[in-house]
């Protein structure tokens, strides 16, 4: 029995996607055992069980390798703090539930986490598509910053992009740290992830609730 033309065009598109998935997983392999600016083609190709020029068929270049992998990473990792933050109250919790989620994440795939937020391969750039969800990530954060001026949790002052730079500074101080330092633990092990806690008080506190007081000395300056 022939099968008809538009099938057998989903079954090629359908074994097309899951060995560039499969290039995906094992280069995610390669860069967790070699360091991210250890993946090569012909590595790949070698676990693949091909000659490294049928890799060209998927992917035109290595740096596309890298881009597609920065791209998968930030949605599974926007996805993940979506979730988490969905299931929190708005304002401060969503916040500090998102940013959770997202450290034990990082520390779970920590050669993607590397390619995502850090420098190690320095001629790499994500192209504009991979970055769009990290774009949103940004946007989740925002917002619930905004949610929680909005809530009384913290100073106006936080519902800005300067409060985005100042939380992101704090995660990913946490997360080089454990990285450098512990590279076997988990979230919420060792000497430097437990402190997030505490972090996020911090963060809080550089942007005060205004007292009733000062709210009437504004209005009368």
């Amino acid at each position: 029995m022939q099968i008809p033309g538009p099938q057998r065009a989903d079954r090629r598109a359908r074994r097309r996607q899951d060995t560039i998935e499969e290039i995906l997983d094992i280069a995610t392999d390669v860069m967790t055992e070699e360091g991210v600016n250890g993946l090569s083609l012909a590595e790949v190709a070698r676990r693949l069980g091909v000659q490294p020029p049928s890799i060209y068929k998927y992917f035109s270049s290595l740096m596309a390798i890298y881009d597609a992998l920065f791209r998968r990473g930030q949605l599974e990792h926007l996805e993940t703090m979506r979730q988490a933050m969905a299931g929190a109250d708005p304002g401060l919790e969503a916040l500090t539930a998102g940013l959770d989620a997202s450290g034990r994440w990082l520390l779970a795939n920590r050669a993607i986490a590397q390619l995502m937020f850090w420098r190690p391969v320095p001629s790499f750039e994500p192209s504009a598509e991979a970055l769009a969800p990290s774009v949103e990530m940004v946007a989740l954060q925002r917002a619930a910053m905004t949610d929680a001026v909005a809530a009384g949790e913290l100073g106006p002052e936080a519902d800005s992009e300067e409060a985005v730079y100042l939380v992101s500074t704090l995660i990913v101080g946490v997360l080089s740290q454990a990285m450098a330092n512990e590279p076997g633990l988990e979230w919420g092990e060792g000497r430097f992830t437990p402190t997030f806690p505490k972090l996020m008080k911090l963060f809080a506190a550089a942007y005060p609730v205004p007292s009733a007081a000062s709210k009437r000395r504004s209005r009368t300056v």
